[in-house]
């Protein structure tokens, strides 16, 4: 088994790699004066069973390139099967048709990495599940839930903490979550009056004297996870937190989380996070280097990755 990694989240490869005990393969990923890509692998792969990590974070599309031409030059290099490790899919908010004359980029995203030449995929809390039917290889969703759960043991009496979706799409992520954490639920129902903007209209269930916690995949502006937490505490939450996979935060939305209602934001670091994100007094990173170590040594010992998901 070798493992590879670009330049989007480093931190993060060299955790995985010793959560594995396995070193990173010596590679160079560069760029011309022009800001071209070159790739090289420092190492002999023939033969090897390949892991790239390497999440499509800002910026997305120089990461998106850095990705496809590892792959490549993996190929070439006669590696026996290639996996890409994608912690964070970029573009998966653009899975399906919002309106005419508009793409489905995600699909774009899954018919380039598959001609590139990898074998399978890796990654973590897709946006939409049914993504993974963009791919005509394997690929292996993985859910931060289980290491949400964990925290969220350690830190709080559940006795008066109710799960809470910031939009009703994400009512399937959130019932998932207080199940298994044994918590009510409760739903933001949102307008949305146009892209980057949320208008919360109403709070489903009674949250009185609760402490909160918001669940969702994404968290990019901050304006839905803020709204939110404004109409929970109007309703008579005591306290709001949010639990939120991938960290985008993109603008002003550390300010914003940070000016907001929100007690605690814990996001996980697939993202790599930024200074602003670092110096945050009410952003907290949970580590899912573990969950994607355990599922790539699985991987490579062809055994059920399945299992980690309860």
């Amino acid at each position: 088994m070798k493992l590879v990694a670009g330049n989007s989240n480093r931190p993060l490869a060299e955790a995985i790699a010793a959560y594995l005990e396995t070193p990173l393969t010596k590679s160079v990923v560069r760029r011309f004066a022009d800001m071209e890509i070159f790739v090289e692998i420092q190492e002999n792969v023939r033969g090897e069973d390949v892991f790239v990590i390497q999440s499509t974070a800002f910026p997305a599309n120089d990461h998106l390139m850095e990705l496809l031409i590892l792959i490549d030059a993996l190929r070439r290099a006669s590696a026996r099967r290639v996996t890409a490790v994608v912690p964070y899919f970029g573009y998966a908010r653009q899975d399906r048709k919002p309106g005419p004359r508009t793409p489905i980029s995600a699909k774009l995203v899954a018919n380039l990495i598959t001609r590139a030449g990898a074998d399978r995929v890796l990654t973590l809390d897709l946006h939409a599940g049914q993504i993974q039917g963009f791919f005509d290889i394997p690929v292996d969703n993985l859910f931060a839930a289980p290491v949400m759960i964990r925290d969220i043991k350690e830190r709080f009496e559940l006795n008066n903490i109710m799960v809470v979706s910031p939009d009703v799409g994400g009512v399937v992520r959130a019932r998932g979550l207080a199940k298994r954490i044994g918590a009510s639920l409760a739903i933001v129902d949102k307008r949305r009056e146009r892209p980057g903007e949320s208008e919360v209209m109403n709070v489903i269930g009674d949250v009185d004297g609760m402490r909160c916690i918001l669940v969702d995949d994404i968290v990019d502006s901050g304006g839905t996870l803020c709204n939110a937490a404004a109409a929970l505490k109007e309703k008579g939450a005591v306290e709001v937190m949010g639990y939120i996979t991938h960290g985008v935060l993109s603008g002003g939305a550390v300010a914003r989380i940070t000016a907001s209602d929100i007690s605690t934001l814990v996001i996980t670091d697939s993202i790599l996070p930024t200074e602003a994100v670092r110096v945050a007094h009410n952003v907290r990173l949970l580590s899912i280097a573990p969950l994607i170590g355990e599922a790539i040594g699985r991987t490579a010992r062809e055994e059920s990755v399945s299992s980690l998901f309860y």
